[in-house]
């Protein structure tokens, strides 16, 4: 089926929650998530990833019949929680959405419109065309050449290659294969997205970024880890 047909015909929105040792946010963001207006169904996978701060002893008073934990026994990364909770999904549509509240369901119909218009298969929201509270300079420096370095080894404009908020109409994941563990899901996926051929939509969101004093796990390493996997399947796959 191709995309102008599938316009207007989702059904459900299924959202894939990675969480490591959120205790102090994991509440408000499922809060956030269940206050969203939307036309589809909402199904939520949230994926404890071993947290060790207490988290877990929230999470069953989250559970109802719109929200599902799965656990992992111990920590294996961001990649691996998403790729366990798309095991799970049962919906026709598919975002990420982190714990830590840097991003905002209230965005989520800003992402959804051009899906459900019938004019993107894949829709990114970009930190770097809406509101938001300024970004440490390093940090913006390495989400810039990151997203320049994919715009040169993949043909494309993108603005924002790492945000985390990433939505996807189900077809174009059935049959990919993912083996990110990290932080490095941001670009295997985005790099096997546009290898496929789909040209990948983008809408303004806002961010509150957190400092690493307030719990922001991802670092320069995985800024290097992110260039070579752009590189690795360019010319690989």
């Amino acid at each position: 089926m191709t995309q102008p047909e599938r316009a207007g015909q989702y059904t459900k929105l299924s959202v894939i929650v990675p969480v490591y040792n959120e205790r102090n946010t994991v509440v408000e963001i499922v809060r956030r998530m269940r206050a969203v207006s939307l036309d589809v169904d909402l199904e939520i996978i949230l994926v404890d990833d071993g947290s060790t701060d207490g988290t877990r002893a929230v999470l069953p008073q989250l559970q109802d019949s719109t929200l599902r934990v799965v656990l992992h026994p111990h920590n294996k990364g961001k990649g691996s929680a998403i790729r366990t909770g798309l095991q799970h999904v049962t919906g026709d549509l598919v975002l990420i959405q982190d714990a830590d509240l840097e991003y905002d369901p209230e965005d989520w119909p800003k992402l959804l419109s051009p899906i459900e218009r019938g004019k993107a298969q894949v829709v990114y929201g970009s930190r770097f065309t809406g509101e938001r509270r300024n970004m440490l300079f390093l940090h913006w420096v390495g989400n810039r050449a990151l997203s320049l370095a994919t715009n040169v080894l993949y043909n494309t404009t993108l603005s924002d290659m790492e945000t985390c908020y990433k939505l996807f109409d189900r077809t174009v994941l059935d049959g990919m294969t993912l083996r990110a563990e990290r932080f490095d899901f941001e670009p295997e996926i985005t790099a096997k997205v546009l290898k496929k051929g789909i040209r990948i939509y983008e809408v303004p969101i806002s961010y509150a970024g957190r400092e690493f004093d307030e719990g922001k796990k991802i670092t320069w390493r995985d800024g290097f880890m992110a260039l070579w996997t752009l590189v690795k399947y360019r010319f690989s796959e």
